[in-house]
């Protein structure tokens, strides 16, 4: 390992800008944490995070240590000057949360250079009685690949009917058919983060019980989503789906409640079958990991593409995210030529694997104090292909040691106990052992990494493999 550093410079890959190197003074207030921070301070945050939400790729290094005891004060003051960064950026904003109805409506316009002419119409509403300051479940709802207009109608109406209230419900139309009828591509990945960004600020969501399901198109869809974003679900429910595993790799599943229900006669696009693969995989992996991998895959007996969608959501609603995982693994593959730069805990400066080639596989385990990360390239072989559509069906993995990249490994006391001693070990080297140093930065641009109130992470150690 070249180089350890218990600090953290965060940045989008290839590109890190400063925005400020000068170390500030803080100071408390109990009451009202936004005031905690000094004015200058908390312009300066405010602009840093302003001109990460435009796509600017800068880091906030204006260092400052804190006491652990500071830490969650400082988190609730940086959660705030993001919810003031985000009520300043010039946006298209969520309507406001209404009742789940026709008239609940509202659109987003995406960028015209993710997919021309894309217009994202979409309901957005609560349903059953809501105690008043509770948080709530939301569930995000993909249709098939039939007319939008129908497909978004019917998919109303049966969430209306399903029993999982009191909930919270986005449920979007496709922006166009045809080659972009796909949920999982790059326009739509800009509308699912914008999502999960706006629905956390809301404090009305609940942050640990964020689901997301669908049917046929929409299966295939929230089976990619359900491997991709898997650190912010609880669980997924794709639905008369199967995606060849390549597209959604099941090792990504690990701290997710996983549920896929497909007819045993559902012969399309090989759906049945690739569901059964799916059983095997996560069968595979919960024997090897036990507590993780929870899943109920079914192959529906005698039925076809049409099944009974109402068990997915009352099952999928018992599951409750643990945004803390002491274990995790993370295939970083790409969706539509986009890679995620963060997973849980881990955030990745620098990939490891060849363009096109290979993908970056990351196994972080933590027991007590001591933490050992396995970085492998991972190259994926076909050993079955379909002879009509060529449709690649299943895989053997061959991993092999990474030699270079970098990653940033983010602590807090639900990890690791700050107050002791950290041992990390990557591919078997020992690589740091000392006490960690809670600092300022760490919380502002994991903030900005993640948008989730709940990993804000006061430590950190970045390392570059060799």
């Amino acid at each position: 390992m070249n180089t350890i550093r218990n600090t953290l410079f965060l940045g989008i890959i290839c590109a890190v800008t400063t925005v400020s190197s000068t170390a500030h003074e803080f100071e408390f207030n109990k009451i009202y944490p936004k005031k905690s921070v000094k004015t200058q301070v908390r312009k300066e945050i405010v602009t840093f995070f302003s001109e990460y939400l435009s796509g600017k790729t800068t880091t906030f290094d204006a260092g400052k240590s804190l006491k652990l005891s500071e830490v969650e004060q400082y988190r609730d003051a940086v959660w705030q000057l993001w919810k003031e960064a985000n009520a300043g950026f010039e946006e298209e904003k969520l309507i406001a949360l209404d009742t789940l109805s026709s008239n609940s409506s509202g659109y987003w316009k995406l960028p015209e250079n993710l997919e021309p002419n894309a217009v994202m119409p979409y309901c957005w509403g609560m349903k059953g009685a809501v105690e008043t300051g509770a948080e709530l479940p939301l569930f995000l709802y993909l249709h098939g690949s039939g007319p939008k207009e129908r497909e978004w109608s019917t998919g109303l109406k049966i969430c209306r009917n399903f029993d999982d209230a009191p909930s919270v419900y986005f449920i979007p139309q496709i922006p166009n058919e045809g080659d972009y009828y796909r949920w999982w591509q790059k326009a739509k990945q800009f509308a699912w983060e914008k999502l999960l960004r706006q629905a956390l600020l809301l404090g009305e969501i609940d942050p640990n019980r964020v689901y997301v399901f669908g049917i046929s198109e929409g299966g295939y869809g929230s089976q990619r989503l359900a491997s991709f974003y898997a650190d912010y679900w609880a669980a997924a429910g794709p639905m008369a789906g199967g995606e060849p595993l390549k597209n959604a790799p099941a090792e990504n599943c690990s701290n997710i409640a996983f549920s896929l229900r497909t007819g045993d006669k559902d012969t399309g696009f090989y759906r049945n079958t690739l569901t059964g693969y799916a059983l095997e995989a996560f069968d595979s992996l919960a024997h090897q990991r036990p507590g993780h991998f929870i899943h109920k895959i079914e192959l529906i007996p005698g039925m076809g593409h049409s099944i009974d969608y109402r068990p997915t959501t009352p099952w999928l609603k018992q599951y409750v995210r643990n945004p803390y995982p002491r274990y995790v693994s993370w295939e970083n593959f790409e969706m539509d030529g986009i890679y995620r730069t963060g997973f849980y805990n881990l955030y990745v400066k620098e990939r490891s694997d060849e363009e096109g080639k290979s993908r970056t596989y990351y196994e972080m385990n933590i027991s007590g104090n001591d933490i050992s990360l396995k970085v492998n390239e991972v190259v994926y072989e076909v050993i079955e292909k379909d002879p009509r559509w060529g449709i690649e069906m299943k895989f053997a993995k061959k991993y092999m040691q990474a030699h270079k990249g970098k990653v940033i490994i983010y602590l807090c006391d639900k990890l690791v106990d700050l107050n002791e001693k950290v041992t990390l070990t990557v591919n078997g080297k020992k690589v740091f052992e000392g006490k960690m140093k809670a600092d300022l930065k760490n919380i502002v641009n994991s903030c900005a990494a993640f948008f989730d109130p709940l990993r804000l992470y006061p430590a950190s150690i970045e390392v570059e493999l060799d």
